[in-house]
């Protein structure tokens, strides 16, 4: 008895090992980090900035998991982010344009560009990694055009406000944000509720659980996370507007791509292009789609990104197609496509913010932390490429 339940949690633990494994390594690199930095890592302002900072790339990550899902790749995210804030600028800044209908434009001229890239990819079948290398030289050069090689600022405050902006608190509290503490238990019932519900579905249709004191154990723990992060953001300012608009992608995206049937279509684009096909999926089109969504996605980081530096720059984004490439790497998602989540995406992009925030306050320099952070990369693929290895013995 005692032997086929230590049986049951192994295959529960290894069936999802990418998961848990890098949420156990980011726990673990926090708890490093917070006794390196003399507990400076946990500190309420420096929470809130490891959320400000690292924004931008989780919201990337989100977009670039369903291109990786697919097999491919999106080499253009940085130079397109920084021709979303280029345009953003030349609109409200040179020609007076109001905000809304700013952001308006630069979420359609993202969609527009991930059209750009799913077309020659879907439809005209020249690899993802020529045509998106490609978008990014040609992005970064409308961006210098755009911008004369000049730095535009500043946006008006309101521009600002997603990127820099907390929730107001209603109930007015001085030594703490009551708002923020409020959130907290709320979002805590509501996890108990979906992880109870998600069990009792899965009994229902016979699917295998973890036992009831593991599934306790499972909740107890998240419930403490969240109300201890809500209690620190509770502490400092509130809660960061990005963050709100962070969590609600995580939920839509995650139902998107658990629940529907253009998730599936996703998944089985990626994990055999040809199967896929030969079933009657339109593999063609789920490419295109996966690519307007990830120009969306690209633009709102822009956005966000020139929100943030209150300025749009020529050379603004270098290098965030690596970071968003690598969290869903880390993250567990599969480099020949198929395997991947959006929580596990969010997860590599907290251990490369939680890694890059930590060696700052250390005070290493960024050689050193391109170097690590390379290494860390390499460790995660290689881990991917053993547990498939495992899989198929």
């Amino acid at each position: 008895m005692v032997d086929n339940k230590v049986d049951k949690i192994n295959s529960v633990f290894k069936n999802n090992m990418r998961k848990y494994g890098m949420a156990i390594a980011l726990i673990l690199i926090i708890g490093l980090f917070q006794i390196l930095t003399d507990g400076i890592l946990l500190k309420p302002l420096n929470i809130t900035n490891l959320i400000l900072q690292n924004s931008y790339i989780l919201i990337l990550a989100v977009g670039m998991l369903l291109v990786i899902i697919t097999g491919n790749v999106d080499l253009s995210v940085g130079s397109v982010v920084a021709f979303i804030g280029a345009i953003a600028a030349k609109l409200m800044i040179e020609q007076n344009m109001p905000v809304i209908p700013v952001i308006i434009i630069s979420l359609l001229i993202g969609a527009l560009v991930g059209a750009w890239h799913g077309f020659w990819i879907a439809f005209v079948k020249i690899p993802a990694f020529i045509v998106t290398l490609s978008g990014m030289l040609l992005f970064r050069g409308l961006t210098m055009v755009i911008l004369k090689g000049q730095t535009l600022a500043p946006f008006e405050k309101s521009y600002q406000i997603l990127s820099s902006g907390f929730i107001g608190d209603i109930f007015g509290g001085q030594t703490f944000h009551i708002t923020t503490l409020l959130m907290g238990i709320v979002f805590s019932l509501i996890y108990v509720f979906v992880e109870m519900k998600n069990r009792k579905d899965k009994i229902k249709y016979g699917f295998d659980v973890i036992s009831m004191k593991l599934l306790i154990a499972k909740i107890s723990l998240i419930v403490i996370v969240i109300n201890l992060l809500t209690y620190s953001f509770a502490s400092y300012r509130g809660i960061p507007n990005v963050l709100v608009l962070l969590f609600f992608l995580v939920v839509i995206y995650t139902f998107v791509t658990n629940k529907t049937i253009a998730g599936r279509y996703i998944y089985a684009t990626g994990g055999n292009e040809k199967a896929a096909r030969l079933s009657g999926i339109k593999t063609n089109k789920v490419l295109f789609w996966v690519y307007v969504n990830m120009g969306l996605m690209t633009a709102l980081a822009g956005i966000i990104f020139s929100g943030r530096l209150n300025a749009a720059m020529p050379g603004a984004g270098n290098g965030f197609e690596l970071d968003a490439i690598a969290a869903c790497y880390i993250g567990g998602a599969s480099a020949s496509g198929g395997i991947g989540t959006i929580i596990g995406a969010i997860i590599g992009g907290l251990v490369m913010g939680v890694l890059n925030n930590g060696m700052s306050i250390l005070g290493i320099g960024i050689d050193w932390q391109q170097a690590i952070k390379g290494l860390v990369l390499l460790i995660a693929v290689a881990f991917d490429a053993y547990t498939k290895s495992k899989s198929n013995n």
